[in-house]
């Protein structure tokens, strides 16, 4: 069963953002889809933890970068309004990147 976890796990970081990335329209998308999986940079976080990897370990809500606050900064850079303020549009691909990881880390603490 550990096995099936690791794979869904992984399958949700690496696979999914590309799927996420087709909404970004066809001059986007590759880049969408590299920023998106460059947004797994956050587990950097997990460095700071003792000990640094803990498979039972919830990491939501646990590292920082994996904070609630931080879950609700990166909710709000899905949802500003890019196109009317001329705002960057990769800061919505971070994040939805950020977002996603939030979401894949959460089914692996609590579904697994």
């Amino acid at each position: 069963m550990e096995a099936v976890r690791i794979i869904v796990h992984y399958s949700l970081h690496l696979i999914v953002p590309w799927f996420f990335a087709k909404f970004f329209g066809e001059e986007h998308r590759k880049k969408a889809f590299l920023i998106m999986i460059a947004t797994m940079a956050v587990d950097l976080d997990h460095l700071l933890a003792t000990p640094i990897f803990d498979p039972d370990r919830m990491s939501i809500g646990f590292h920082p970068l994996h904070s609630y606050p931080a879950i609700c900064f990166y909710i709000v850079l899905c949802l500003l309004p890019y196109k009317k303020t001329g705002w960057p549009w990769w800061l919505q691909a971070v994040g939805v990147g950020l977002v996603f990881h939030m979401i894949t880390d959460w089914q692996d603490g609590t579904l697994w």
